[in-house]
């Protein structure tokens, strides 16, 4: 007798999860009857699939009501179906039973209470009122624009409601003097009390909340609310599945844990996100599940952190020789911040640790981050391996490029430039030179990526503006070694300390938090269209004391007609109001062959132009220290970012530089708020937080990272200080416990081991 074989999905069909309760049904299994009778494996067998069922000997099923398993396909809950179940996936991602009580309600209403219209506030967020339509009238000749219907509550007084769609289904589905309970925004209207596209329930169907009277509201999609799937049909899937699934939550965190930060028990917990009881009970379990998921994630990260140091053995560099000592003592062009010392410290520590080096180095622009690489790379060299710098633009590389090997002019160091235009002849000695070991320094851009480019001993890689590549390209550099190279990945663009608790929380994070000495802090202010004449006074005073003007508009796409329009049009104005000879205006922009593009550059650099007008390819990589003054046109379509890594090509040199903000005179809130940021302050980490919490993480991050910041309940914004209280209880437990061996930990273990597979590998560098 062949072996009997019971799949999950078939038997699921022929005996799916929505049967609810106990009794005996027959079930044509895939497998003979005949086979079945006096098989003692198979009723634990099917048990083991399926733990609410259970089989007789006789092929018979027993089902039993207990918990419904998380993972059950949504199809199968009551309500739901095929159909409903494709929608909920494609729009909300909804593809199981857990997937549905953990979309959680973004807000929750009070439903308890009833407003007489006579004192409804015209300007309150949302009421709800009891009454009947006594008219229903359709506005519009041949087809209905909108519908108007008069609507009366219990006192005799009467408002208006309003709809501009979905006339057909009102005029079917709503019948007047009968009772209705609506809720909505109210609103004035020809001094009369309106409301518009309400939800509207029959007083008879009126589902009361429970006690407390908040109703979750829950996010959904047009093309959802078009199949009838709102927030209250969400609501009403959820009271059904959460019931089943309720005692299949227990609590993974340690009961110290739960007690010291005051949480409730898992189960209590989603039973009162979606359904509380009061206000301090939502509170207390949005805390717990926002708890809990920030645990996890530095769990994560602090694991990830620990498995690296534990499987990658870093390469060992003991030695400080000539060339670091060379350089630092006879070569270096400034003395270097106390802030850059501290950090290059802390690199050196992690290169000759013996554990690969993971290190993220913040500093604002003009802080001295290529400096402290340029040593970092100077300690490899000594100890017999190469070193490379990728940037994410050619300008920016060839920038590097020119500094480099400036600095390194009279030193033995052979420094190399590889970008997208460098040609096949050169490319050939360039990678010839890498595999011999004569080219000590490599600087380039995503040409660095290909493969082709073999390095003889790759020890240290420098990622400048590294949120600019993407995590697939980076790591394509770290294996052009058979042992992973240090890492040092570098940005100008602060991030938040929440976004690197989360996003880079498996990096060592060093931070330069001090300009050069002599630097003066860049006046910044804000000027409308309207005073343009003053702007252009004002610019050719800064040229007569010999000084030099940035002009920059947005060029979000480089082939947008209207933005390459902006560009010319704003450069001939500027070539009327400054024309020649007394004044040379130079221009740039993405357009351009590179070779033009160089050409116009190095004219501004030289001093043979006083005028660049640009687009933001000059964002990085441009170095004029006699350029004191930068003029950010339409800088309401910027970030905050953005406009600080722009107004960081100024203020270079030893004079007082400014950065004027010229806009519309129409500005969103938003707009202002990112306006008035920059007028008040310098500190990127200050600009950075507010920049968080006007665009978001994933924003910030990019597209690229944005996967890294889908949380379902957390918000790193709001939720700093719970963020503090998790990582420290994350890392008190690894600090004590790194294998997690205690018993008290192994619900934690298990937990993290789920969420490791299920979780993308974020931020991880090497």
């Amino acid at each position: 007798m062949p072996p009997c074989t019971i799949s999950p999905k078939s038997f699921s069909r022929a005996c799916p999860p929505r049967t609810r309760g106990v009794g005996l049904y027959a079930v044509l299994l895939p497998t003979p009857l005949a086979w079945l009778r006096g098989v003692a494996a198979i009723p634990h067998a099917v048990h083991s699939f399926f733990p609410q069922y259970f089989v007789s000997t006789r092929g018979l099923i027993f089902f039993v009501s207990v918990a419904l398993p998380l993972d059950t396909p949504i199809e199968f809950l009551k309500g739901v179906g095929p159909t409903r179940a494709a929608l909920l996936t494609q729009e909300l991602h909804i593809r199981t039973v857990e997937d549905l009580v953990h979309h959680f309600p973004f807000r929750h209403i009070d439903r308890s209470q009833f407003y007489a219209i006579r004192d409804v506030d015209p300007d309150a967020a949302l009421v709800q009122i009891k009454g009947k339509f006594i008219r229903l009238d359709s506005i519009g000749d041949k087809r209905a624009t909108r519908m108007v219907g008069v609507f009366q509550d219990e006192q005799g007084d009467v408002m208006e409601v309003v709809w501009f769609r979905g006339i057909t289904w009102i005029k079917k589905s709503i019948v007047t003097n009968e009772a209705y309970v609506l809720f909505g925004k109210p609103g004035i209207y020809r001094n009369k009390l309106q409301m518009t596209h309400p939800e509207i329930e029959k007083a008879s169907e009126f589902a009361k909340p429970l006690k407390g009277g908040l109703e979750g509201v829950y996010a959904t999609t047009e093309k959802l609310k078009a199949r009838k799937i709102d927030s209250r049909a969400l609501r009403k899937l959820i009271q059904t599945a959460l019931p089943e699934v309720i005692g299949t939550y227990k609590d993974t965190l340690p009961a110290y844990v739960i007690k010291r930060q005051q949480l409730l028990s898992k189960a209590a917990a989603m039973q009162h996100i979606h359904f509380p009881a009061d206000t301090s009970l939502l509170a207390a379990a949005e805390r717990t599940l926002k708890f809990e998921e920030l645990f996890y994630v530095q769990m994560r990260l602090l694991k990830v952190r620990a498995n690296r140091n534990e499987t990658v053995k870093g390469l060992v560099f003991e030695a400080i020789g000539e060339h670091f000592n060379t350089f630092y003592n006879q070569h270096l062009p400034f003395p270097l911040t106390n802030a850059q010392k501290r950090v290059i410290k802390e690199i050196r520590k992690d290169m000759g640790s013996g554990m690969q080096m993971n290190r993220l180095l913040q500093g604002d622009v003009g802080s001295g981050k290529t400096i402290v690489a340029l040593i970092c790379a100077l300690i490899a060299i000594d100890n017999g391996y190469q070193a490379t710098i990728m940037a994410p633009t050619e300008i920016l590389a060839q920038q590097h490029y020119a500094s480099l090997f400036e600095l390194l002019a009279e030193m033995h160091i052979n420094v190399a430039l590889l970008t997208g235009s460098s040609k096949s002849a050169y490319r050939k000695k360039l990678h010839a030179g890498l595999e011999n070991g004569q080219i000590h320094l490599l600087i380039g851009t995503h040409a660095l990526l290909e493969d082709k480019v073999k390095f003889h001993n790759l020890g240290l890689v420098v990622i400048d503006e590294q949120h600019r590549f993407g995590v697939a390209q980076r790591s394509k550099l770290w294996k052009k070694n058979t042992r992973p190279p240090h890492i040092l990945v570098m940005t100008a663009t602060p991030i938040p300390r929440t976004l690197a608790m989360t996003v880079y929380g498996d990096l060592e994070v060093s931070i330069i938090d001090e300009l050069p000495p002599g630097r003066k802090s860049i006046k910044t202010v804000h000027r409308f269209d309207s005073h343009r004449l003053q702007v252009f006074g004002f610019m050719k005073e800064e040229i007569k004391k010999g000084r030099q003007v940035y002009v920059v508009y947005p060029l979000i796409e480089e082939s947008a007609k209207m933005d390459y329009k902006d560009l010319m049009d704003g450069y001939e104005s500027i070539v009327r109001a400054f024309p020649q000879p007394e004044y040379q205006v130079a221009i740039v922009h993405g357009k351009m062959k590179p070779e033009d593009k160089d050409y116009e550059m190095q004219r501004f650099a030289e001093g043979k132009c006083q005028i660049m007008v640009a687009t933001t390819v000059i964002e990085v990589g441009v170095n004029v220290p006699n350029a004191s003054v930068m003029i950010i046109e339409s800088a309401e379509r910027f970030g905050l970012s953005q406009l600080h890594q722009l107004r960081g090509r100024v203020g270079r040199g030893a004079d007082q530089s400014f950065c004027i903000l010229m806009t519309g005179n129409k500005l969103s809130n938003e707009a202002r708020s990112r306006m008035s940021t920059m007028v008040e302050t310098n500190d990127g980490f200050r600009i950075s937080e507010v920049d968080l919490k006007l665009r978001g993480p994933g924003d910030i991050m990019g597209t690229q990272q944005s996967g890294a910041l889908n949380f379902s309940i957390a918000d790193i914004v709001r939720d700093t200080e719970l963020l503090d209280a998790a990582r420290e209880e994350a890392s008190y437990i690894y600090d004590n416990d790194p294998k997690l061996e205690h018993p008290s930990l192994q619900p934690v273990k298990l937990h993290l081991q789920q969420v490791m597979m299920r979780m993308p590998n974020w931020a991880r560098i090497s």
